[in-house]
């Protein structure tokens, strides 16, 4: 199989596979990447409507391509639902 990474916004992924390897890329935070928690998985999940938390959303945000949980592109995810105001900070 002919894999290939393909870099996102906060790390790197396998084209073809929901793997990928994430940190800041300042402080070297590796709290959302793949095994750093082991509750989460990319599935599909895409939306904030279809997360249960603000870390769930972090990780995805982070984590798995094509997620539409950061219209303002500030790294933050949901915040009207999940992450604003200092929530899940």
């Amino acid at each position: 199989m002919n894999m290939t990474l393909r870099k996102i916004a906060t790390g790197l992924c396998m084209v073809g596979l929901s793997t990928c390897v994430a940190a800041d890329s300042d402080t070297g935070d590796s709290r959302y990447a793949p095994g750093s928690t082991g509750k989460y998985q990319c599935d599909g999940r895409t939306y904030c409507t279809q997360m249960k938390s603000c870390d769930e959303a972090r990780w995805f945000l982070a984590n798995c391509p094509g997620t539409k949980m950061d219209g303002d592109r500030d790294g933050v995810p949901c915040e009207k639902q999940w992450c604003g105001d200092g929530v899940g900070r």
